[in-house]
């Protein structure tokens, strides 16, 4: 298949190519930071001519539209930079997909949620708290309204092996500071399920090979606190927990509120899929061997 993936020099995106560019004829969409895999299609995705003629000279089958401003804080400050972003381009995407008849993934997130529930099902009403989740829900809208075969894949809290696209993710951000001695703050009151980039990717990939449509919750299947993912952290990797502080989201200087429990339920993605979400213990083991390799 030719597939064309935004984002590509992100965790998520990076992974999708490392892993399937041997297989697929992969299009590596990115800004600043090149992509580790694939062929690489430097672009703005915000200057929609050239997204245009980029998109009917590569002609893909499918998008796998990774590419968002994450920045939660950064989104509830600056609005319309996150809707640019996060809902026009989505929307410019889905119109391309349908024009020329490609099938689109839009990977969404678990803030679309406002955490009062935990164990989220496809089948539950969006209601987000901050202006991040928002932004994404209303891309979901667009994907959904807009393209005529697409899939909405929420994810929860992506880690993986190598820093991407200039930013260290929450797993190796905690190594980096527990090998050098530093005390860590980790939250014991926010519950998350934490999604190992390359077990993501290997679900996505399936998605799109068997052109499953509707929302899929693919995050990994393991509801945690940010410290008990610490702690599980800690003990695969001989890392010392004592350095671990239990720490309060009340405590913590944001800008924009979090859900305190915006885990996702699986149990769709367990049924349908051969390429299953991981347990924690699992994801933990091959994220070492990852990074062994």
């Amino acid at each position: 298949m030719k597939i064309l993936v935004t984002g590509a020099s992100g965790l998520l995106g990076s992974s999708f190519a490392i892993k399937f560019a041997s297989r697929h004829e992969i299009h590596s969409v990115y800004n600043k930071h090149d992509p580790p895999a694939g062929i690489p299609v430097k672009l703005d995705l915000t200057e929609f001519d050239v997204l245009d003629e980029v998109f009917g000279n590569i002609r893909p089958d499918a998008v796998l539209h990774a590419a968002a401003l994450t920045d939660v804080d950064l989104c509830e400050r600056e609005k319309e930079l996150a809707m640019k972003v996060n809902y026009d381009v989505t929307a410019r995407l889905a119109s391309l997909s349908k024009k020329h008849n490609a099938f689109m993934v839009y990977v969404s997130t678990d803030y679309v949620f406002d955490g009062t529930k935990g164990l989220y099902t496809e089948d539950d009403e969006p209601n987000p708290i901050n202006h991040y989740g928002y932004s994404k829900l209303k891309g979901e809208e667009a994907t959904e309204r807009i393209a005529e075969q697409s899939c909405i894949a929420r994810a929860s809290v992506i880690y993986g092996p190598r820093p991407s696209a200039g930013k260290v993710n929450f797993a190796l951000w905690l190594m980096e500071k527990l090998r050098r001695r530093e005390r860590v703050n980790a939250l014991i009151d926010q519950h998350i399920s934490p999604t190992l980039s390359s077990d993501l990717a290997e679900m996505l990939g399936e998605v799109i090979q068997r052109k499953l449509t509707g929302i899929y919750h693919l995050s990994d299947a393991t509801r945690v606190s940010r410290y008990e993912f610490a702690q599980k952290l800690c003990d695969v990797f001989g890392l010392d927990s004592s350095l671990l502080n239990s720490a309060r989201m009340k405590d913590m200087n944001w800008t924009a509120r979090r859900p305190m429990d915006s885990s996702l339920d699986v149990s769709k993605a367990t049924r349908t899929l051969s390429a299953k979400p991981l347990n924690i213990g699992d994801a933990l083991s091959r994220l070492k061997e990852e990074l062994g390799s």
